[in-house]
This record gives structure tokens, C-alpha cells and sequence, in this order.
């Protein structure tokens, strides 16, 4: 894998990092922010896009017993009754009776508010469900919920997901969607938000095999990881104890990464047995289970389910890469980034803004961008190009100068080695496919 000289770095620098190159900014900075929602900039969106790409396509694309959904936010109340996210899916709030700040009880240390010493108060569940009203009339039957997970809208489409695409138990429903909770006490940057991207999917198997379909999927979302340049080292599966399952979990356990204030999950891995098809068959009255041809009975199927954060990912992602190399003025600050995970695989610079070299470049951007997700990058000097497409994690770096536009051929930078190589343009694309198919083999964590 490729060699990092760190094994860690602040949440402060990463935080500072994504600022300074367009990573992450603060919601609404311009007045003043709002509190635990981010947008992502430029280099961040091809990041995470990356990172949901890479998901959908070890998920969806490259199996024959997984298809995929888009279903909307809203859905009917019901849907909430039916997997008792209105009655449990709760916080414990308690109150400070001095400085009024609130807090999860379940995550205080002690029984003094940390902020000024008060007593709290009584405690008191909390839906975590932000509530919303459709239509022109803000009553109780006119009110709906913003989705707290996107695992629900799998299950009440079960059969029509089924009967169309024709697909026999054991097979599985994805979606990549936003999912919205209301926080008591979110942080730690972008990892505990009220607004997020899930990557959740439902593998409905027979009763009997869920146990080793579990095994399945722990390991698929362990290896998957690794196969995407997270350092084995920095990975746990916690199995979750007793007194910890959700009420539709039969066993879960999480992949947990090691943040700079300590592990925490990433994706967790659910057997939800047949609790949520046989909810949903009793509130709506229709009849979600599954006929099986070859042994002709009929039976309401088991449920797996890897469901995995996209903003969380991403996140690990962009620390796991972070590197230093060097000290003082020489220092440079690199990522590491696996190639299909970092925000652009290739950056095309030109020696200088001479109107000589311009013609060229651009042509030879148009040549590589076609094949690659490129960046073009002309400002200031080529030495400062060099250390910022470093700092996004850019693997290659083909620049254009004077002697391109006599013989035809360009120079190739590598990121991790900062090794270059002199190609001609008409071999430019199968020597950056060489590069970047050596560099996901030394990626692998």
C-alpha cells in the first residue's frame, strides 16, 4: 500500500485542510453558520461522489442479486408507525437548570453539566424525527416526516422491486439517499450531522441462512474498506452486546475507524430478521412475503442489512489519507487517496500561461479528460501546482512545457514517488491507466 509517514493527524488540520482546498465549508457561513450542517465545496463533492460511486458499483454493478432504488423523503406517516420510529426511536434529553444547555444523557460523564457545573433536570425522550406538514394546513393530519433512514422505503417497495425485476430470494435492494435526524448534541465535523447521506442496502434471504449472509456482509464491508486504501489497523468489527440492538435487530455489529477523538462507526451490519416486511404487512394489510417456486411454500423473508454513512466515509477517507513529508519550508502535505476515491485522478498543467504552451495544453487536456476526471490548473507556479493538486490528493500530474509542443510528449508526475517520466501523447493514456492501476494495487490497506 502506499506508505504514509503518519498514522494520524488532528481533526483541527483536517477541518483547516478542507477550508483551504475546498473540501468542506460551514453552512450559511455568511451569517454566521448553522450548527452542524456543512456543504461541500468543489474538491469535496468529487470526493464523496467518488466514494458513493465506488459503493454503488461493488454494490450494485458488479453483482447480478442486487438492484437498486431512488424513493423520495417523504413517505406516509404510517411507514413510522409500522417500524416504531415513533415510539422508539428516541434520545434521553436532559436540561441544565442553570445554563439551560441540553444534552444526551447517555453521553454525559457524570451528573454535572460540563459547561457550567449545574444540576439537570428530570430526563425526557426525544424523537430524533424532524416533523414537517404537507399541505396548505399546519394540522396533525397534515403531518409528515423527513426520513430518518432509507432503509424503510426497501421494504414497503419489496414486491414491487421483486415483480419487476424478476430477481429470486436471496437478493438485495440498494439506494444511496439523504436521511435526516434531529441531533441533541451532533459534532466532530462532518461525522454526526442533522442532514446526511446514507448508503444503506436490504439483502432479503430465506429464515435459516441469515446467520451466514450476516458473516457475508461483515466481511464484504470490512474488505470493501481496505480495498479502497483505509489501513487495516485503523478498522474494527464490534460485535454490538445485548442491551444494545436496536428492537429489529437479532445481531449487529459495526466497522468502526479509528477518529482522531477515538473509533467510531462507519457502517453497521444488521441482521433485521423478518421484523420490518411483517410490520409493514400488518399496518398496511398488504402481504409482503415471498413464494418460493423450487420448494413451493411461501415465506416472509429474513433481512440483512449493510447500511454505511456516506458523509462518515468520506471523512475517514480524507483523514486515513492525510500524510506529511518532510519539515519546515520543504515540508509537504499529501493525500494518499486510493485513485477511485480521490476528487480527481489526473491534473494537467501547463509550465506557464505562455501563449505558446496554451494551444497545446489545452489539447492535451481534452485528450486526457475524456478518459479521466481531470483537473486543468495554470496559476502561479508549477512548483505550488505541484504541492496543491498534492494537498487534494491528485495521483498524476502531466504537465506541458516548451519541448512538448516540438516533440510531442509530456511529462507524468506521480503523487507518492514524485517519479517522472517522459510519454508522447499518443501513448499519454495508457501510461496513466499503467500508473493508476498500480497505484490501486498499492492502495490496498
Amino acid at each position: 500500500m502506499a506508505k504514509r509517514t503518519l498514522t494520524g493527524t488532528t481533526l483541527d488540520t483536517i477541518v483547516s485542510l478542507a477550508k483551504r482546498r475546498g473540501f468542506v465549508f460551514q453552512s450559511s457561513e455568511i451569517y454566521g453558520g448553522l450548527s452542524s450542517v456543512w456543504d461541500y465545496g468543489p474538491v469535496g463533492v468529487e470526493l464523496k461522489r467518488n466514494v458513493k460511486d465506488a459503493w454503488w458499483k461493488s454494490m450494485v454493478r458488479d453483482r447480478d442479486d442486487v438492484v437498486g432504488i431512488d424513493a423520495s423523503i417523504l413517505m406516509h406517516p404510517d411507514v413510522w408507525v409500522a417500524s416504531g420510529h415513533l415510539d422508539s426511536f428516541t434520545d434521553p434529553l436532559v436540561e441544565c437548570q442553570d445554563c439551560n444547555k441540553r444534552y444526551r444523557q447517555d453521553q454525559l460523564e457524570g451528573e454535572a453539566c460540563p459547561n457550567c457545573g449545574g444540576a439537570f433536570g428530570e430526563p425526557r425522550q426525544f424523537n430524533l424525527m424532524f416533523k414537517t406538514f404537507m399541505g396548505p394546513v399546519e394540522d396533525d393530519a397534515a403531518t409528515v416526516y423527513m426520513r430518518p433512514e432509507t432503509a424503510q422505503a426497501m421494504f414497503v417497495n419489496f414486491e414491487n422491486v421483486q415483480t419487476t425485476s424478476r430477481k429470486k430470494i436471496p437478493f438485495g435492494i440498494a439506494q444511496i439517499g439523504k436521511s435526516f435526524r434531529n441531533e441533541i448534541t451532533p459534532g466532530n465535523f462532518t461525522f454526526r450531522t442533522r442532514e446526511f447521506e446514507q448508503m444503506e442496502m436490504e439483502f432479503f434471504c430465506e429464515p435459516g441462512t441469515d446467520d451466514e449472509w450476516h458473516e457475508y456482509w461483515k466481511d464484504f464491508s470490512m474488505e470493501w474498506f481496505k480495498k479502497f486504501g483505509i489501513r487495516g489497523e485503523k478498522l474494527i468489527m464490534r460485535v454490538h452486546e445485548a442491551d444494545e440492538l436496536p428492537h429489529y435487530s437479532k445481531a449487529s455489529a459495526d466497522v468502526e475507524y479509528e477518529f482522531p477523538w477515538g473509533w467510531g462507526e462507519l457502517e453497521t451490519i444488521s441482521n433485521r430478521t423478518d421484523f420490518d416486511l411483517k410490520a409493514h404487512t400488518e399496518k398496511s394489510g398488504k402481504d409482503l412475503s415471498y413464494f418460493d417456486d423450487q420448494k413451493k411454500e411461501r415465506y416472509v423473508p429474513f433481512v440483512v442489512e449493510p447500511a454505511m454513512g456516506a458523509d462518515r466515509s468520506a471523512l475517514a477517507f480524507l483523514l486515513d489519507a492525510y500524510d506529511e513529508e518532510g519539515e519546515g519550508k520543504e515540508m509537504r502535505v499529501v493525500l494518499r487517496f486510493h485513485p477511485d476515491i480521490a476528487p480527481y485522478q489526473v491534473a494537467v498543467l501547463p509550465l506557464s500561461r505562455n501563449e505558446k504552451l496554451t494551444p497545446t495544453a489545452r489539447r492535451v487536456y481534452d485528450v486526457v479528460r475524456a478518459q479521466f476526471n481531470t483537473q486543468y490548473d495554470d496559476s502561479q507556479s508549477i512548483g505550488r501546482r505541484y504541492r496543491r493538486q498534492d494537498e487534494i490528493g491528485t495521483p498524476l500530474c502531466v504537465t506541458v512545457d516548451f519541448d512538448t509542443i516540438d516533440d510531442e510528449a509530456v511529462t507524468i508526475r506521480n503523487r507518492d514517488t514524485m517519479e517522472q517520466i517522459r510519454v508522447s501523447i499518443d501513448k499519454l493514456e495508457g501510461a496513466i491507466r499503467d500508473q493508476l492501476n498500480q497505484m490501486r494495487v498499492d492502495s490496498h490497506g
